[in-house]
C-alpha cells in the first residue's frame, strides 16, 4: 500500500475516532462475568425445597461433609473427568482451590516431595501465553519466578515444555485451561494431553493445574473434546501429577457457585489434609440448590445449551464486526473460538497499549494490555482480550465497533511511522 493510500486511511480513521469520543461512550468489556440475563436463567437456585437433608439423609445444616455432596459431585464428574470418590466440591471459587494448592504446597509436603516449596531458593512455573492473569497474579504473590511459554493452537508448545520441565528442578508446574483456553480459546490436542501426563520431569514434585474452567461451556452443537489428564498421568507412571480445577461460578451464579477439586487419592489425602484445618465443610445448603436446581448430568446440559444461546450472538458480533472494520487490512487477526468466554485479538506490535489507551479515552474499558503475560508484560505489546459476555448485545456492538476504529488508527499511525 502507497503512502498515500495509507494516509488517507489514518486520516478517515481520526475522523472516526473523533466521531467516536463524541459519542461519550461508557462501555465495559473488561472482565468475563456472566450477564445479568444468563444470572435469570439460575434463579431457580434461590429456590431450597423440602428439608435441607443429603441423599443419604444427613442434616446438612450441621458441620462436616468435607468432601461435598456426593450426588452434586456425581452431576460433574463425568465433564470434569475425575471420579466421583475423587472429586470434592467446596466453596464458589476455583481461583480459592487453585491459590489454596500453591500455598497448601508451599508450606506442606506435596506428595512425591522431597521438600516443601517454600524451603527451597526458587522454584518456577510455567505459563502459557497468551494466558490468564489470576494464575499469574498468584505465582506473584507468593514470588514464584514465571517462564513464559508460547501457545498453539494445539495447547502449549510442548517441545518448550519438554525441554525447560527436564532440566530444570525449580520447575514445579505449569498453569493449563485445556479447554477453551483463556483468552485465545484453543482446545489442548490428545497429543498435548499425552505428552504433558509423560513427560520426564527434574522435579519430582511437578504438578500440572489443570483449570477446566470451561469444560461445559459450549458456542456450538459440537462439543470440544479433550483427552482424559488423570488417567493419562495415572497409564505413564504419574498419578499425582494432575490438579483438576472447575467450578460452577459462570454456570449458575458467580456469587454462590460451587468449585471443584479432583485429583488421585494421595492428592485427594493431602488436600483434605489441610483443608481440614481451615474448614469443617463446605455450605452444603448451597450444594444442595445446585442438586435440585440441575438435577443431573443431562439438566447441566440443559441449562448450558440455554446459557449458549444468550452468548453465542456476541460472540457471533464480535467476528462479523473485526471481519467487516479489519478484514483483509493486515492490521488485526483475531480468534474465533467455539466456546469460553473470551476473544484473543492481535494487533501489529507494539500498538496494544497505545489501542487500549484510545479505547479507554474514547469510554470503552478494554482489560489492560499486558494482562495475558505474566508480570503484566506483553514483549510484542500486541494482544489484547476481548471479554463480551457481560455487556448486552447492542453495547458489544457498539464497544466492538470503536474498538476497531481504535486498532484502525493505531495501526495506520504505527505504518506510517514505521
Amino acid at each position: 500500500m502507497s503512502v498515500d493510500e495509507l494516509t488517507a486511511q489514518r486520516d478517515r480513521a481520526r475522523q472516526d475516532y473523533e466521531a467516536l469520543v463524541a459519542q461519550g461512550l461508557k462501555l465495559d468489556l473488561t472482565r468475563g462475568k456472566p450477564s445479568p440475563r444468563q444470572l435469570d436463567l439460575a434463579n431457580g437456585l434461590l429456590e431450597l425445597k423440602g428439608d435441607p437433608v443429603g441423599a443419604d439423609g444427613t442434616d446438612l445444616r450441621n458441620y462436616g461433609g468435607l468432601n461435598g455432596l456426593p450426588e452434586l459431585r456425581a452431576i460433574f464428574a463425568a465433564d470434569l473427568q475425575v471420579p466421583v470418590e475423587q472429586l470434592l466440591a467446596a466453596g464458589n471459587s476455583s481461583l480459592e482451590l487453585m491459590h489454596d494448592a500453591v500455598v497448601f504446597a508451599l508450606l506442606g509436603l506435596v506428595p512425591g516431595a522431597e521438600q516443601r516449596w517454600a524451603d527451597q531458593p526458587e522454584i518456577a512455573f510455567l505459563c502459557p501465553v497468551p494466558g490468564y492473569d489470576r494464575h499469574f497474579g498468584i505465582c506473584e504473590r507468593y514470588g514464584i519466578r514465571m517462564i513464559p511459554v508460547p501457545m498453539t493452537p494445539d495447547g502449549p508448545d510442548m517441545d518448550v515444555v519438554e525441554r525447560l520441565v527436564a532440566e530444570d528442578g525449580r520447575i514445579k508446574g505449569i498453569w493449563c485451561v485445556p479447554k477453551y483456553s483463556n483468552p485465545d480459546g484453543s482446545v489442548y490436542s490428545d497429543e498435548t494431553v499425552g505428552r504433558l501426563a509423560a513427560i520426564e520431569t527434574a522435579a519430582p514434585d511437578f504438578r500440572i493445574f489443570w483449570d477446566n474452567a470451561y469444560a461445559v461451556h459450549h458456542l456450538t452443537d459440537a462439543p470440544a473434546e479433550i483427552a482424559d489428564v488423570l488417567a493419562l498421568c495415572a497409564d505413564n507412571g504419574h498419578p499425582d501429577r494432575a490438579f483438576v480445577f472447575g467450578s460452577s461460578s459462570k454456570i449458575t451464579f458467580a456469587g454462590c457457585g460451587v468449585a471443584f477439586f479432583g485429583s488421585s487419592p494421595a492428592n485427594v489425602e493431602w488436600w483434605l489434609s489441610h483443608t481440614v484445618k481451615r474448614s469443617i465443610g463446605p455450605d452444603k445448603i448451597n450444594q444442595l440448590r445446585h442438586v435440585q436446581f440441575l438435577r443431573d448430568a443431562d439438566g447441566l446440559h440443559e441449562h448450558m445449551r440455554n446459557l449458549a444461546g444468550l452468548i453465542r450472538p456476541k460472540f457471533d458480533a464480535v467476528d462479523k464486526i473485526l471481519t467487516a472494520e479489519l478484514g483483509g487490512t493486515g492490521l488485526a487477526t483475531w480468534t474465533s473460538p467455539a466456546g469460553g468466554y473470551f476473544i484473543n485479538l492481535e494487533v501489529p506490535e507494539g500498538c496494544a497499549r497505545e489501542v487500549v489507551a484510545k479505547a479507554k479515552a474514547a469510554g470503552i474499558a478494554i482489560t489492560p494490555a499486558g494482562a495475558t503475560h505474566p508480570y503484566g508484560d506483553d514483549p510484542a505489546d500486541r494482544t489484547i482480550r476481548i471479554a463480551p459476555t457481560y455487556p448486552e448485545l447492542p453495547e458489544v456492538e457498539a464497544a466492538i465497533s470503536g474498538l476497531a476504529t481504535c486498532v484502525r488508527l493505531v495501526g495506520t499511525e504505527k505504518l506510517l511511522a514505521g
